[in-house]
């Protein structure tokens, strides 16, 4: 069985009579015979509505619960088991309620013509998704369903059901469309004039331009090369000259004379790139001609006449509009030019409009000299072979008589030379030259501007003609040459785009300044601007150039998009290197999204980051910290219990206990407060000069004595850290490691001077960490190995390594030789403060509860 036909009534907004229209060619199909059925149709509780549904099979629906209600929705799996002929879905744009089949509506309708049914279905234009953000700048509401487009532009038919705004409004009074309750506001809002009238012309404009894809395709499959004008088509002809303007502003009093009227501006470019059009000029035009609502095209034909009928054609275009020539009287001996060619092949089907301007036979720039391409240097050895060569052979050869045909093969080789060194023209001036010294000089009868012998004319206009045909290839190959050399250079930079988009390597001003080199440019932007109607801002610059504001104030800009611009500022570009700027442009484009995707990407971590912490955290409450408070809450009732007579050393044990418990929340909430602040970033050190040892003694009142070795010389030079942070750090390192060292071993405290700066090593012979493990332990909450629950929450070494680093300095784990782990904790020698270290008041000093951790 084939796929089912889709067939759509599309209306500007509610109540405009979808729902009745598609029920009325139900009855209509049921009258003739066809088996159909209402898979889902909603009446809203309209009375013509509801009654257009008796007479008609309903498929039951199916309900749902969610939150707390019950919701009808469409049963598919019944409409699929009774496989009518057509099936009625209403409100394509739905959206299911959740444990539903499919997440929309539209997918539910797929599923339908996948198996054969006919469905025929209706929605609202604003709930089309590529006019979501239109539709909320003209209603202020955002829709929250919607269809994809191409579900719509794929429906074998979609007709317009229209209402004009006014009767719209007027059923809205009646109650015909909503409850009276709600009229009140509907029509203060939603259904203002204003917002109807543009949802319509919205409705309008997008059937038109469906039933232009149709024509366009019906001509296309019938081969119809005729114009049909069955809307104005206005293409206008484009130079690159600043008459564009003038033609652009006229085509567009033109289209809105009729209805529907359509500009289409058209640039036609030769394909060997050599074109005398201005850059930015052009880029004028085409912010010109969309602002008035048409479209420009860029094509590329050798022939312009052909080129431009051909468009014309293609496009089903009714009218074009040209320039009076801008050629000078002399240069038509050359053509009667585009403007008469295209109005004598243009035949019956299309007008052609020949508007003039202000530039009218003032001469048009002709393209660059072949012979720029040569080298300066080699132009002026040219000109000097091609023009005093002659002279100086002939002197020479006065001296010596070698016959005409050894004469006239010597001005061929001077001619050749000349050729070789200048081109074109400093050839053709060695030939005239040097055909006039051979008739003067070595042509009987001699010293007389006669040729004797006809032989000898031939002779010389061979030489002519020679010397203009070495001329020739020589420019020809200096063009060529030239060519080569620009693709060469356009398939670099193309080749190292393309492994900057594979790798991602390039930042967007590292890319800007590339652009500024590679074209010789003063500076280079990158503008966007978040809707036409917004101000340009700049995204990225490099260069010292004036600032551009806006991509009309550059030399160049090349669009990206309809929101953002390459500006550049220096010179104007020629047109063959456009290309390569419009690569450029996009991958510009390209690295300003993937920098902010990276920003997004990064924030997303630090969220997910602090979801990890919060709810590590969130586990560490509900267990390590109630485990000391169970305990203290059970001393606290036991010693208060007036049933047991308690010992006085019952009693001093319980307090103990309770003692321990209190210590242990106290660390406890210490670390979890010290963590707060080093992933708030609110840590800031007082940075000042001091001695180790009058710190790391201070920071092993909470390790048993004889417990650690300590090994800290005199010699040592001062640091530059904030003495609490310093405390707190070694406090949570020499705790960590006398918890995991074997009894009777001593942790050993060791410090060093290595360049400039100064070492701490926190050593311990305990089971050490795997490699893999090392840089994991110092991630937040996490134990190493099998630790029990009751060995903290896995803070320690977090803390120790975040405040080593706001005092600049770097926390390592290194296994010690013969097992066990060193802790390597390096900080600044004394000296000036570093610059990124803030400098304030430090506060809360207190002791924590180190805990090794790994993951």
């Amino acid at each position: 069985m084939g796929r089912g036909k889709l067939r759509i009534y599309l209306g500007a907004a509610p109540g405009v009579g979808k729902t009745y229209a598609m029920l009325s060619e139900a009855h209509r199909r049921v009258e003739r015979g066809t088996d159909c059925v209402v898979a889902f149709v909603e009446h809203h509780d309209r009375p013509r509505t509801e009654v257009m549904l008796h007479g008609l099979e309903q498929v039951p629906r199916r309900r749902l619960e969610y939150r707390g209600g019950v919701f009808p929705e469409m049963d598919l799996d019944a409409v699929l088991a009774r496989r009518p002929q057509v099936a009625l879905v209403d409100e394509l744009a739905h959206t299911n309620i959740p444990g539903s089949r499919n997440a929309k509506r539209w997918q539910d309708v797929e599923e339908l013509l996948a198996a054969g049914v006919d469905v025929i279905s209706t929605v609202n234009i604003q709930h089309l998704e590529s006019l979501g953000d239109v539709v909320e700048s003209i209603t202020g509401v955002r829709q929250q369903e919607t269809v994809p487009d191409e579900v719509v532009r794929r429906a074998d038919q979609v007709e317009l059901v229209d209402m004009s705004p006014e009767a719209l409004r007027r059923r809205m009074a009646h109650g015909n469309i909503y409850k009276p309750d709600k009229v009140d506001a509907a029509l203060s809002n939603y259904f203002r004039p204003g917002n109807l009238t543009a949802l319509r012309e919205l409705a309008l404009l997008w059937v038109a331009d469906r039933v232009d894809a149709y024509l366009t395709q019906y001509r296309s499959d019938h081969r119809v090369s005729r114009i049909w004008g069955s809307r104005e088509r206005i293409v206008v002809g484009l130079t690159g000259g600043p008459e564009g303007r003038t033609l652009i502003r006229r085509a567009a009093r033109l289209a809105e004379k009729g209805a529907g009227g359509e500009v289409l501006a058209v640039y036609i470019a030769r394909s060997d790139g050599l074109t005398s059009a201005s850059p930015k000029e052009l880029a004028v035009q085409r912010t010109l001609v969309e602002d008035l609502g048409g479209t420009f095209h860029h094509v590329v034909g050798d022939d312009i006449p052909a080129a431009l009928l051909a468009f014309a054609r293609g496009v089903n275009a009714t009218q074009i509009v040209l320039g009076s020539s801008r050629r000078r009287t002399w240069q038509y001996v050359f053509g009667p030019g585009v403007g008469a060619t295209v109005a004598r092949e243009s035949g019956s089907d299309l007008d052609v409009h020949i508007v003039t301007h202000d530039e009218v036979a003032k001469g048009r720039g002709l393209p660059v000299a072949r012979g720029a391409r040569l080298g300066r240097s080699r132009r002026v050895w040219g000109w000097l072979a091609g023009v005093a060569g002659p002279p100086v052979l002939a002197a020479l050869l006065s001296a010596v008589d070698l016959g005409l045909a050894n004469d006239m093969l010597l001005f061929l080789a001077l001619t050749v030379a000349a050729a070789l060194l200048g081109g074109l023209w400093p050839a053709l001036a060695s030939a005239a030259v040097g055909s006039l010294l051979l008739n003067y000089f070595y042509s009987p009868p001699l010293h007389r501007w006669t040729i004797a012998d006809p032989k000898n004319i031939v002779a010389i206009v061979i030489f002519v003609a020679v010397g203009v045909a070495v001329a020739s290839v020589v420019d020809l190959a200096a063009r060529r040459t030239h060519q080569a050399a620009r693709l060469r250079a356009e398939s670099e930079i193309l080749s190292f785009l393309a492994g900057n988009v594979l790798r991602g390597e390039t930042g967007l001003e590292d890319l800007l300044e590339r652009v500024r080199e590679t074209f010789g440019m003063e500076s280079a932007a990158l503008l966007e601007r978040a809707s036409d109607v917004e101000p340009w801002t700049c995204a990225g610059r490099v260069g010292q150039g004036r600032p551009v504001e806006r991509p009309d104030q550059a030399d160049v800009d090349m669009p990206v998009g309809d929101h953002m611009a390459l500006a550049l500022t220096g010179r104007v570009l020629p047109a063959e290197d456009r290309r390569v700027l419009a690569a450029f442009a996009a991958q510009a484009a390209d690295v300003l999204d993937r920098r902010r995707l990276q920003e997004e990407a990064d924030r997303a971590r630090t969220l997910a980051e602090g979801n990890r912490i919060r709810t590590a955290l969130l586990a560490a409450v509900s267990h390590d910290l109630r485990t000391p408070l169970a305990g203290i809450k059970a001393a606290v009732t036991s010693l208060r219990s007036e049933d047991v007579e308690w010992s006085e050393e019952d009693r001093a044990e319980l307090l103990e206990g309770i003692e321990e418990g209190a210590d242990r929340l106290d660390h406890l909430v210490g670390n979890l407060l010290d963590m707060s602040r080093l992933q708030t970033g609110t840590v800031t050190p007082l940075i000042r000069e001091i001695d180790l040892d009058e710190v790391v003694p201070m920071a092993l009142g909470g390790v048993p004595e004889g417990s650690v070795d300590l090994d800290v010389p005199e010699t040592l030079p001062m640091v530059g850290v904030d003495p609490g942070l310093l405390e707190r750090a070694m406090a949570n390192l020499v705790e960590n490691a006398v918890k995991y060292s074997p009894p009777g071993t001593p942790v050993l405290v060791a410090a060093s001077a290595l360049a400039d700066r100064v070492e701490v090593r926190v050593v311990d012979r305990g089971p050490g960490v795997p490699d893999e493990a090392k840089d994991r332990i110092f991630e937040p909450f996490q134990r190493y190995g099998d630790a029990p629950r009751g060995a903290g929450v896995g803070l320690g070494l977090a803390v120790a390594r975040g405040f080593a680093e706001a005092m600049g300095g770097t926390l390592a784990a290194e296994d010690t030789p013969g097992g066990g782990l060193t802790m390597v904790l390096s900080l600044r020698a004394a000296g000036p403060c570093p610059e990124h270290l803030p400098v304030a008041e430090h506060a809360a000093e207190h002791a924590a509860e180190p805990e090794r951790q790994a993951s």
